[in-house]
C-alpha cells in the first residue's frame, strides 16, 4: 500500500473530474429540457463534446511538453470550471455546443494527464492493483455524482456552481501532491488503416459502441424526462445503467478468455438488442420496470468496447497492446461524433423510444457484421488469445497505463 500511496493525490483529482463530468452530461439533457431545447438541440451538444473530446485526445500530448503537467492540468481545468458556469449565464443551444466542444477538449485533456501520471508513477507489480481502484473511483463518482442533481435541482444557477467548485477542487490534489512532473508521454502516432486490418470487427465495433453509448449518456436523461420520470428517478435511470455495465464487465471477459470471442461478442450484442427493444416494447412509463431493463441492457451494452478491443488484440501481435488500444480510442470516438446526433434527430420525429430502437438497429448490424466475419475468418485458437482487460474509454494513454507485463507500447506509440 505505501508504493500506492503518492498516487492518492492523482486519484483523488481523477474522482473529482470523473463525478462532475459524469454530473455535467446529465445536467445538461436535463437542464436544456427545461430551457426548452429540443431533442436534436441536446443531441448536437452532445457531439460537439466529443468532437472536442477527440480533438483533445490528440492535441494534449503537445500541451504538456510545452508546459509540463501541472501547469496544463491548471490552465485546461481553469476552462472547464470557466464553462461549466457559463452553460448557466448563457442558455443558448449555439453557446452550449461551443462550451461542450471547449470541456471534451478539456476533459480529455485532464483525463490523459491523469492517466499519463498514474502510468509514470505505477510500477508493474502494482498496475493491477491501482487499475482497479481507478475502475472503482470511476464507477462510484460517476454514479455518485448523479445524485446531486435531485438534491440541489436541475433548476437555477446552485448545481452548476456546485460543478465549477468541483471541477476547480480537482487542483488542489494535484498541486499539493507528487511534485514530480514527470516526462510527457510521447505523441500517440496512430496507424488507423493498420488496426483496421488487423481486426476489421474489433474496430468496427468499437464504432458501433461509440455510437450506441454516446447516445445513451447523451440522451438516456431526455428519454426518462419525456416519459414522465421525476428529476430523482431520471439519475437513477441514468446510473443503473451505468453500475450495470461496470459490474458484469469481468464474468462476460472471464467468458471471452475461453470461448471463441466472438461467440461472446454475438451474444453480448443480442442481449443489448433484445433490452433495447424491451424498454420500447415492454418498459413503457412505468419507472420500476425501466430501471430493471436499462440495468439488463446497461450489462450488456457497456462491455461491448473491452471485448470488441480483446478482439483485436488476439490478432494483434506480441507488443503491440498500446498501439491497438489508443487506435480502438479514436474508432470510438469517432463513432461517438455521430451518435448523439442521429439519436436525437429520430427521437425528435418518432418520440423518445427512438433513442432506443436507434441503439436496437446498430446492434442489428453489428450483429451481421459478426456473422459475416465468423464465416471469413477462423477464430483465435485459445491458447493464442490474449487476456481480457477492462477498458475505460477516458483517454488514449490509458492504454498505456492498462498494458499487462511483458507489453511493450509497440511501435509507432513512442
Amino acid at each position: 500500500m505505501s508504493s500506492i500511496r503518492p498516487l492518492i493525490p492523482l486519484l483523488l483529482a481523477a474522482g473529482i473530474l470523473l463525478g462532475g463530468n459524469g454530473l455535467q452530461s446529465t445536467l445538461i439533457a436535463l437542464r436544456g429540457a427545461q430551457e426548452g431545447f429540443s431533442a436534436s438541440d441536446i443531441g448536437l451538444i452532445g457531439t460537439f463534446y466529443f468532437a472536442g473530446f477527440l480533438l483533445g485526445c490528440l492535441a494534449i500530448t503537445r500541451i504538456m511538453k510545452a508546459v509540463g503537467h501541472i501547469r496544463a492540468f491548471s490552465a485546461l481545468a481553469a476552462i472547464a470550471s470557466a464553462g461549466t458556469l457559463l452553460l448557466v449565464l448563457v442558455p443558448n443551444p449555439v453557446m452550449w455546443c461551443a462550451v461542450r466542444f471547449a470541456g471534451g477538449f478539456c476533459f480529455a485533456g485532464l483525463f490523459t494527464i491523469v492517466e499519463s501520471w498514474l502510468n509514470s508513477g505505477v510500477s508493474n507489480r502494482d498496475r493491477a492493483r491501482v487499475l482497479a481502484i481507478y475502475r472503482m473511483v470511476d464507477t462510484g463518482s460517476v454514479t455518485g455524482a448523479q445524485f446531486l442533481i435531485p438534491i440541489f435541482g436541475a433548476g437555477g444557477f446552485t448545481i452548476f456552481a456546485i460543478m465549477s467548485i468541483m471541477i476547480t477542487l480537482s487542483l488542489v490534489p494535484v498541486s499539493l501532491g507528487d511534485r514530480s512532473n514527470p516526462t510527457p508521454p510521447e505523441d500517440v502516432k496512430l496507424d488507423l488503416a493498420r488496426v483496421w486490418r488487423i481486426s476489421p470487427l474489433g474496430c468496427f465495433g468499437c464504432i458501433a459502441v461509440g455510437v450506441t453509448n454516446s447516445a445513451f449518456r447523451t440522451l438516456s436523461p431526455v428519454y426518462a424526462e419525456q416519459i414522465g420520470m421525476s428529476v430523482a428517478d431520471v439519475v437513477t435511470f441514468v446510473s443503473v445503467g451505468i453500475f450495470g455495465g461496470a459490474i458484469i464487465q469481468y464474468p462476460l471477459g472471464y467468458l471471452s478468455d475461453r470461448w471463441d470471442r466472438r461467440r461472446v461478442l454475438l451474444m453480448t450484442t443480442c442481449c443489448a438488442m433484445f433490452s433495447a427493444l424491451a424498454l420500447v416494447f415492454i418498459a413503457g412509463s412505468n419507472p420500476l420496470l425501466n430501471f430493471v431493463i436499462i440495468f439488463i441492457f446497461g450489462c450488456f451494452a457497456m462491455p461491448l468496447y473491452s471485448l470488441s478491443a480483446a478482439h483485436s488484440n488476439d490478432r494483434a501481435d506480441t507488443g503491440e497492446f498500446v498501439l491497438i488500444n489508443a487506435a480502438l480510442m479514436l474508432f470510438y470516438s469517432f463513432g461517438a461524433i455521430g451518435g448523439p446526433f442521429a439519436a436525437s434527430t429520430a427521437m425528435q420525429y418518432f418520440g423518445p423510444s427512438a433513442l432506443f430502437v436507434f441503439s436496437a438497429v446498430v446492434y442489428a448490424i453489428f450483429i451481421a457484421v459478426i456473422l459475416y466475419r465468423m464465416q471469413a475468418r477462423s477464430g483465435v485458437p485459445a491458447g493464442k488469445r490474449s487476456r481480457f482487460t477492462a477498458l475505460l474509454r477516458t483517454s488514449t494513454i490509458f492504454a498505456r497505463l492498462a498494458k499487462r507485463n511483458g507489453d511493450s507500447d509497440g511501435p509507432g506509440t513512442s
